[in-house]
């Protein structure tokens, strides 16, 4: 179950709905990548990536901790 509330988390933002929308409107499919090889550590929390993709190009990549509880764009 974390791992698809991971990925749910970033599917369901305002602006990764928006994008994957504009991309379905033209036929292109979206897919999000969870990362769980990669684990990102910061502030003592456990981040894992989930990559917004699109024609096998990143759109973005954000960190979401394995509770779902916080999604981050960025960990600096």
């Amino acid at each position: 179950m974390p791992l698809r509330r991971a990925v749910a988390k970033v599917k369901y933002l305002p602006q990764t709905q928006a994008w994957a929308e504009a991309l379905h409107q033209e036929g292109t499919a979206v897919h999000y990548v969870l990362l769980l090889e990669r684990p990102v550590w910061r502030a003592g929390r456990c981040y894992w990536p989930v990559e917004a993709r699109a024609q096998g190009r990143l759109w973005r990549r954000f960190y979401v901790t394995p509770d779902g509880r916080r999604v981050r764009q960025d960990l600096n």
